[in-house]
């Protein structure tokens, strides 16, 4: 089964090459293109409830279930890395928000 809404993906640097990030495969990851943009050069950003900088979500060594966790369409951050990431990604612009609920709706139809 497809679930993606024909998007094309981003191979993104975890730690950006202007961060000295090596082109290995460790430090690559496929990223929607929304995900990347927003993301950028950044390594860290600054946590919506404490104003504290975070390191950012990193999908070659970080659980997504450790520090995220899906509410209907939405995706709530469960950790200070997870709420800083939701955030400065925008996971749950209404765009993403729109996107996901098709999913969901797709998936019940199934």
């Amino acid at each position: 089964m497809q679930d993606e809404i024909d998007a094309a993906f981003h191979m993104e640097h975890i730690v950006a090459r202007q961060h000295r990030g090596p082109m290995t495969e460790e430090n690559l990851a496929l990223a929607c293109s929304g995900c990347n943009l927003h993301k950028g050069t950044n390594l860290c950003s600054l946590d919506p409830d404490t104003n504290q900088p975070v390191r950012l979500f990193d999908p070659r060594k970080d659980r997504w279930e450790d520090h995220f966790r899906r509410d209907g369409a939405r995706i709530l951050g469960i950790t200070d890395v997870g709420r800083t990431t939701a955030w400065l990604l925008q996971f749950n612009s209404d765009l993403n928000l729109l996107q996901r609920q098709a999913i969901l709706e797709k998936r019940a139809l199934d």
